[in-house]
């Protein structure tokens, strides 16, 4: 099996992967090295009753029509990425930021899949936590910050480490642009669809309008 584009099946990632490189449905694919420790994730996430979707070609779950938390394999580890994450209290002190650029801490590194089923009770409290504040409608603070960037742009670049490092390489102005695009579609759908077509222009290093 052959990757022409990012999955839009959940149940893709835990076969074959994200579709995001030449890696997608072969061993050396990071999804089979951490396949247990994944499943062990998805596991958890749907037993708490979180509805299953895919955004930026990873497994996404809801709930009250919110993101709550992503699924990611990478070559040295695999991540539950919660969204949202300054709303988290952080009890257990295990959050990590995705990278130097992140605003919040918000994610969980495993580099082992064990560590999973020791960090269940974890794990299951911060989706809780989430969980509460979708069904209560609860916003995060507003962060202070140069450019208003949409929600989607923002969780977008909390769920890619990579692609928030190029983003913020960006000039103000390149910044700018896509901000100014993403913000003239009403409906978030769109939104991540924009973000999606915009991936390789923002690693090349080029704004919205740049050929």
């Amino acid at each position: 099996m052959v990757a022409k584009a990012m999955i839009t099946e959940a149940g893709d990632f835990f076969t074959w992967g994200c579709g995001r490189c030449d890696r997608f449905a072969t061993a050396a694919c990071s999804t089979r090295r951490w396949i247990d420790g994944l499943n062990d994730l998805r596991r958890i996430c749907r037993d708490m009753g979180l509805d299953e979707t895919v955004k930026w070609a990873h497994p996404t779950h809801m709930h009250a029509g919110r993101n709550i938390a992503l699924i990611s394999a990478f070559k040295g580890d695999f991540r539950l990425s919660f969204m949202n994450p300054s709303l988290l209290n952080d009890t257990e002190g295990v959050l990590e930021r995705q990278g130097p650029n992140s605003r919040n801490p918000g994610m969980i590194r495993f580099t082992d899949v064990a560590q999973v089923g020791a960090m269940e009770p974890v794990v299951r409290s911060y989706l809780r936590q989430l969980m509460g504040h979708a069904e209560a409608g609860t916003k995060p603070p507003k962060a202070e910050r140069e450019i208003d960037m949409p929600d989607e742009l923002t969780e977008a670049l909390d769920a890619d480490p990579e692609l928030a490092e190029a983003f913020n390489a960006l000039t103000p102005g390149r910044q700018r642009s896509y901000v100014f695009n993403l913000n003239q579609a009403r409906q978030s759908a769109t939104r991540v669809k924009r973000i999606e077509r915009f991936r390789e222009k923002i690693r090349s290093g080029k704004g919205a309008m740049e050929r």
